[in-house]
Formats: structure tokens, sequence, C-alpha cells
């Protein structure tokens, strides 16, 4: 586990270890949040590489008579 430093400006540089093995680049956006007392870095990725992920799932829906109009 690499540890890091915050600036006075409260920036981080993540290691290099890590940038290669998250493919991280210069300019790339980051999600950052609080979870169970830690700071996690979430890459943000464009919709186009969601593509596919979601093929044969089940999107049938057990419907109620009374739900029905």
């Amino acid at each position: 586990m690499d540890a890091v430093t915050v600036s006075p400006k409260y920036q981080v540089v993540i290691p290099l270890k890590v940038r290669k093995q998250m493919r991280v680049k210069p300019g790339q956006k980051m999600h950052v949040i609080a979870y169970d007392n830690m700071v996690v870095f979430i890459p943000v990725r464009p919709i186009k590489q969601a593509r596919g992920t979601l093929k044969g799932i089940d999107t049938k829906i057990e419907r109620d008579e009374e739900d029905r109009v």
C-alpha cells in the first residue's frame, strides 16, 4: 500500500503503480466519494463503454392484475 501526502491545496499524486494499474490518464475525470472512513476515487467512464454490459438480462416484470389499467 502506497502512502500519499495531501498538499496545502488538498491535492494528492496518485502513485505510478496505481496509475498504470487503473490506466489513469492526465486530465481524466474522477468521482470522489467518502465511504466507510475512506476517500475513494472512481474513474468517470464514457457511457459508450457501458454498452453491452446488460446484455442478456431478464427484463420481464411480473405485475399483479390490480396494477394494470
